[in-house]
């Protein structure tokens, strides 16, 4: 598969449904994905949905939905009550809008088609795609691994050298970052929302995070289970999740050299550390 359009619109189809996933992935010439993988990656662990990493509360829907939505309504297309800020959705829309460009009877008409998919890029993809690809990376599903990598290049050769000097509308109007000083129930909510605490926090990496700690790893929802962690090794587990927000820091700033949204996202997950290296008691 060499058409740059084609090629974009079947890497978004692999997060998407688990069929068309292995017929894109076949296409991609990427191994196959099992449904039980599939799940495990996109569905428990790394959500491919812009809000879930741009939104204040680090769930689906709300107001970083409410934006892409926003976005799809404002190039004239009404984006229906499916999933807008779905990325299987968001690179088929930008590999439609760049066909529509080349296709183009004149150059007016062109150009305004390259604007929308500039501002699609830089508003609504990469704000938080390299870091969730990352994550996806962490989970070590061999097949998906593939995927996550070949997508980063893709996604890093849209970009382009550093893109604009200004930041995207979601982290120009980001949330406050982590703060221990609210208590405890501030400090798991900065820390499960990626936009807040500059790092992902995957179901696996949590319980990962248990075993490291010593602290016994709780099923459920990240945040019961970072709550009990918390509440059981407390500078243990401050110091393990300090540990992981530096790690983001530097991951951030290696995806790509000088690039503003990057290093934004490497600033807010080196805050986090120094938050947590102060709730771990480390000096």
């Amino acid at each position: 598969m060499t058409g740059r359009w084609e090629l974009l619109r079947a890497l978004g189809a692999v997060a998407g449904d688990p069929a068309d996933a292995r017929t894109a992935a076949a296409a991609l010439g990427l191994p196959g994905c099992g449904n039980a993988e599939h799940a495990d990656v996109f569905v428990l662990n790394c959500p491919p949905y812009a809000s879930v990493y741009l939104g204040a509360e680090g769930g689906l829907g709300g107001e970083g939905a409410d934006r892409v939505a926003g976005f799809w309504r404002a190039i004239g297309i009404d984006p229906g009550p499916g999933e807008p800020d779905h990325l299987t959705s968001l690179l088929s829309l930008y590999a439609h809008l760049g066909e529509a460009a080349a296709e183009s009877r004149t150059a007016r008409t062109a150009a305004a088609l390259g604007q929308m998919r500039q501002a699609l890029f830089d508003e609504h993809l990469w704000p938080w795609l390299p870091g969730y690809l990352s994550a996806v990376t962490d989970l070590g599903v061999g097949a998906l691994v593939a995927w996550a990598e070949l997508t980063l290049r893709v996604v890093k050769r849209e970009r382009g050298g550093t893109g604009p000097d200004g930041l995207p509308l979601a982290l120009r109007e980001a949330p406050a970052p982590v703060d221990a000083d609210g208590g405890l129930d501030e400090l798991l909510g900065g820390l499960v929302a990626p936009v807040r605490s500059g790092l992902i926090l995957t179901r696996r990496a949590v319980a990962a995070g248990a075993g490291q700690a010593g602290a016994g790893h709780r099923i459920g929802e990240r945040r019961f289970a970072l709550r009990a962690m918390l509440e059981s090794e407390p500078d243990r587990t401050a110091g393990w999740l300090g540990q992981e927000a530096a790690r983001w820091s530097q991951r951030h700033l290696g995806i790509a050299a000088g690039d503003p949204v990057q290093q934004w996202w490497a600033g807010r997950a080196a805050a986090t550390a120094r938050v947590l290296r102060g709730q771990s008691g480390a000096t």
